[in-house]
Parts: C-alpha cells; structure tokens; sequence
C-alpha cells in the first residue's frame, strides 16, 4: 500500500520550518470568541420563533439544512487542481488549522498534493502504524465514541442515545429470507453463547482518512444506505437520536472465528465519497435518494463462496473529510476491550481481545 519517498535535505527543511506554526484546533478558537457569537452556538437566536410556536429547535433547524448539495459542492472544489504557487500557502492552513501531522505522511511536502482531497487521502509512512497482535485492532484513527456490549438489540450512539441494529443494519433477508420473522440477533447468527459488542471511532478532519481491516475475516455482503449528510461531530451525535440510521452509510458484513462481524462506514457532512477498494459499482453521495431504500451487493458472487478475504490491517476503503467507523461483532462472553471512551486510537491500535 505504501511506497518510501525521498527528499533532498533543504527541500525537506524548507517543508519543516513552514509547517513549525503552533497548533491551535478551531474548536478551541471557537471558544475564544466574545459572548454575542457564543450565544450564536447556543441558538438563542431562535427562542423568539419558538415562543411564536414554530418551534425551530436546533434538531428540526438542521435536519433540514441541504447537507448533501453542500458535500456534493464541496466534492466538486476538493478535487479542483490548484496552481503550483498556491498549493502550500492555501494546504498549510487547514494542515495548521486541524492539527494534521505531515511527519507521518508518506508525502510531506505540501507542494507534491494537487488538491486538498489528495491531502485528506494521504498515504502514511509504513512504519507509523505498526499492527497489533490482538485479535481486534483498530480499523482507523480517531477517537472512541463509544464500545461495549449491545443491550438485546439496541446499541449506545453516545452516553444516553440508542439506536436500534434492524434499523441500522437493515433487514437480513439476504441471508435466508425465510428468517425475518426472527428476532434481530437470531437473523445475524448470533449464538446464545456469545454476546454482541459494538465500537464507534468518529474521524476528526485533520485525521489520517482511510481505513483498514480490524482483523482476519471474509465480507459477505454489502449494503449502501443512501441517506443524509448530517454531522457526526460528537456534539451533533449527543442531541441527534439515531444520527448514524439517518446518514448515508456502507455496510460491510461477513464473519470471524467468533461468527458474525460487521465493519460500516457512516457518511456525514462535506464528506464527498465512501470509497471501498476494489468494489468499483459502490456509488455513493448522489444526488436524489428515497429515504429508507438501499443497494445491496453480494461479495460471495464475485469472489466465491467464502467471500473476500481480509486480514487484519488490509487496506479496505477510504473517506473524504472525517466521518465514522462502527463495529458490530459477535464475541466470546469474556472478550474485553483494552480502550476507553473518549481516547485517542490509531489504526492497527488494540481494541480488545480474548
């Protein structure tokens, strides 16, 4: 996946003296602004329509916000070529800005990224992610959301909301048709011995954007909900019920040694394309859609009974901008996480094992 590229001394120190800016996230910019643009943030604003009866609650105000015209948008200006002369200068304010960490890219030097989604995209160096031995690692970098056990068949979005696997899996009549009059975890094979965990990584912007096999297993199946665009910042998810059923998402499933084992990249806001490597008729981010219908695509098909193959740390797809990762895994009853809520993870990290 990776190659090694050299650089001649002083280009790669001309790199580093322009990048040696100190880093400041926007969020924490954010925080610095005066009282009347923090009322902004708390949607003070609207209390006058809402006392008027419209009821512009800060839920109903961006659910109807058009997301997807503004990613496709958005798509469209990151992959727009820019001139030589521009590339570092207009590239080193969002490195600067989201904190991104050049050192660790295959390509340091800014002047080598035609666009800004080649930037998102980058390559890393193949020894800054060196995968771990456990038997489930991280599939991107990120931070935790949340991991656990799912309660029967609902899992935790953040501390608080839940969301139910049928609505974000969606119907298992690919498997056996004649199973859907079963509970939710009786369609997915999950045995009575075993327990379902879940594992949620949300990719900042300034993140390393492409993903990676989370352990040895064979996908089966893939579904693509063609939904919205919302955010899924860890902000917006705590007052959003049921954010990641609402976007547009792709749904990796298949099994493990342990049974069944689901990988799905969730869509959100300015984030032009789902990419999955090798699965060329995956189209995602189009413009129309009707709500609650989606595409599957069998993998058994066109790689054999067995599926595609995948061992732990393969490269499996790729994002533009941030967004999310969810796992949802069948598991021993003593399988235990090694991480915690709201910590930094990197791919090939530990998530859990036996």
């Amino acid at each position: 996946m990776y190659k090694t590229t050299k650089h001649c001394g002083c280009g790669a120190q001309r790199s580093r003296r322009w990048l040696s800016v100190p880093r400041l996230s926007i969020k924490r910019r954010l925080g610095q602004l005066p009282p009347p643009f923090l009322r902004l943030r708390s949607w003070q604003l609207l209390k006058p329509l809402a006392k008027a009866g419209l009821n512009p609650t800060r839920r109903a105000v961006y659910s109807r916000a058009p997301t997807r015209l503004f990613s496709r948008i958005w798509g469209l200006v990151n992959e727009v070529s820019l001139p030589h002369w521009l590339r570092r200068p207009l590239l080193s304010l969002y490195v600067w800005a989201f904190s991104v960490n050049m050192a660790e890219a295959e390509e340091e030097d800014l002047n080598h990224y035609r666009n800004l989604g080649e930037l998102f995209r980058r390559p890393l160096k193949p020894t800054v992610r060196p995968i771990a031995s456990h038997d489930v690692v991280s599939p991107c970098d990120g931070r935790i959301l949340h991991s656990g056990r799912s309660r029967g068949s609902q899992i935790e979005q953040v501390k608080g909301l839940t969301y139910s696997l049928e609505s974000f899996l969606g119907p298992q009549d690919w498997r056996e048709p004649s199973n859907s009059s079963l509970p939710f975890l009786q369609q997915l094979g999950v045995r009575p011995s075993s327990r379902l965990y879940h594992h949620v990584i949300y990719l900042a912007p300034g993140d390393y954007h492409r993903f990676h096999s989370p352990t040895d297993w064979s996908i089966h199946h893939r579904r693509h909900f063609p939904g919205s665009l919302l955010s899924v910042s860890p902000n917006i998810a705590s007052w959003m019920p049921s954010l990641f059923c609402e976007n547009e998402r792709v749904v990796l499933s298949g099994q493990w040694q342990f049974g069944f084992f689901s990988l799905t990249a969730v869509g959100a806001t300015n984030v032009g394309s789902i990419r999955i490597y090798g699965d060329e008729d995956l189209r995602t981010n189009r413009p129309r859609h009707v709500k609650g219908r989606f595409h599957d695509f069998s993998y058994t098909d066109c790689h054999g009974e067995g599926g595609l193959a995948l061992s732990k740390g393969d490269p499996l797809g790729e994002f533009n901008f941030g967004s999310t990762i969810v796992l949802i895994f069948e598991g021993p009853r003593h399988f235990k996480f090694q991480i915690k809520n709201g910590s930094r993870i990197h791919v090939g990290e530990a998530v859990g094992t036996l």
